[in-house]
This record gives C-alpha cells, sequence and structure tokens, in this order.
C-alpha cells in the first residue's frame, strides 16, 4: 500500500499560479520566523534599547557609565559669610565658607568668590590682591568642569586658629599708619574634605590644610572685614 501510495503521489507543477503562491507564502513566511529570531538573538546580545535614540531614530545610543552632569534634589544657594566682630570667629566663618563648593550647584568658581568678596574691606584698598588670593584657593575653570563630571563637593572642618608669634612681631615693625586699627592675623589648621561620584561609587578624599587669614575689626569697623589670604599652606606661624 505504501509504495502505491507513493507511486500515486504527483509533483507539484511550480507553473501553476496557485502552487507558486502558496510556495511564495511559505518562502515569505519562513523569512519573517528567521528575522525574528535574528532579532531575538541580538537583543540578547544588546540588552534592552535605551529610551535615548539618535538624531535618526534608529538604533538605540549605547549606556555610559561614567555619571552625567548631576541634577540638584533641592534648589541650590550659595553659602554666606557670617558676620562677626571677633576676629578668629570671623575667620573660621570666612575659611568655611571659602572652602565650601559644589560643583552640581550650578555656580561657577566667580559665585563662590564673589560670596568671599561680599565680606572685604569696604575701601576696596586690597579688593584685586583678594581676588586674586581668593582665585588660588578654587579649582580653575577647566578643572571645575572636570569636577562637574563626577559632582565633586568640597567643606573644611577646621581643628585650631591661633593668632601666630609672627603677626606680633609685624604689628611691632609697621610703620605708623601701615596697618590700620583693629587688623589682625589669624593662622588656621585644618581638613579639607572632598566627595563625589567614580563609576556611581560615592568616594572621599582628605587632605590636611594650612592658612593665614587677614583681617580689620574694631575700632577701624564694627564688624570684622576680610583683606587678605596666604598662601595655601604657607600660613604664617
Amino acid at each position: 500500500m505504501a509504495g502505491v501510495h507513493l507511486a500515486g503521489m504527483k509533483t507539484p507543477d511550480l507553473s501553476e499560479p496557485r502552487t507558486r503562491r502558496r510556495l511564495i507564502a511559505a518562502l515569505t513566511a519562513a523569512i519573517i520566523v528567521l528575522v525574528l529570531a535574528g532579532v531575538g538573538v541580538y537583543g540578547l546580545l544588546v540588552g534592552p534599547p535605551s529610551q535615548g535614540r539618535d538624531g535618526d531614530g534608529g538604533r538605540p545610543e549605547p549606556s555610559v557609565t561614567a555619571p552625567s552632569d548631576p541634577v540638584p534634589t533641592a534648589t541650590p544657594r550659595l553659602p554666606v559669610v557670617r558676620a562677626s566682630d571677633d576676629p578668629e570667629t570671623f575667620a573660621r566663618n570666612v575659611a568655611t565658607v571659602l572652602f565650601e563648593w559644589d560643583t552640581a550647584s550650578g555656580f561657577t568658581p566667580l559665585d563662590y568668590t564673589s560670596v568671599v568678596l561680599d565680606v572685604g574691606d569696604p575701601t576696596g584698598a586690597e579688593q584685586a590682591g583678594l581676588t586674586s588670593d581668593i582665585a588660588a584657593y578654587l579649582p580653575s575653570r577647566d578643572a571645575w568642569l572636570e569636577l562637574r563630571q563626577y559632582a565633586t563637593a568640597q567643606h573644611l572642618t577646621i581643628d585650631n586658629t591661633f593668632v601666630p608669634d609672627a603677626w606680633d612681631t609685624a604689628v611691632e615693625q609697621a610703620q605708623p599708619g601701615q596697618l590700620a586699627d583693629g587688623t589682625v592675623a589669624v593662622t588656621i589648621n585644618g581638613t579639607r574634605h572632598r566627595e563625589g561620584l567614580w563609576n556611581d561609587e560615592q568616594v572621599t578624599s582628605e587632605h590636611s590644610v594650612e592658612f593665614t587669614v587677614f583681617v580689620v575689626c574694631g575700632p577701624t569697623y564694627d564688624t570684622c572685614h576680610l583683606l587678605r589670604l596666604s598662601q595655601l599652606d604657607n600660613p604664617l606661624r
């Protein structure tokens, strides 16, 4: 029976229109299956597509592991130097603000510079020098842009403040009228702290710092004002 059945089968006539349509449909279905299978394998290799797409609206962009510019979770505010008529207290307030900045805040080094300049000598005699002093304590514009990629922020903890012996000598040797009444040098020892993100991991660093803050207080002014800053790590002792 099997032989009779095989012998009786007819070979499809590909010249017939109905046969050709059936064959084309079968081939099309097979191609679709292969394409879908290929897409599935590709998806397993590259993972799910990202939501962002390129300018042609086609292939998904590759994921980036380096942190992008951070988005602040709260409205950022610039720090403010608190007023004081006590030289050491005021020097500490200046130092705290001088070292307090956040690249993720949206502010620039010039914004932080202006905060410290706001408590400078009202006469403006030392403004140019003070501006240069502050700039040496802050990152440059290029360094700021680099640090911003890692959401870098900084603050200072103060360990000790004192009027250095060298200042007493300087006052004794100053000519009459060379120093305004109430001018004082205050040396500060502390630790600079930095924190940021590296490959989405929180990283921190610490560095000991020393510097001298030159201020003028009473009786010249009712509250203290900032005159100059020493070089970082080159204080009066």
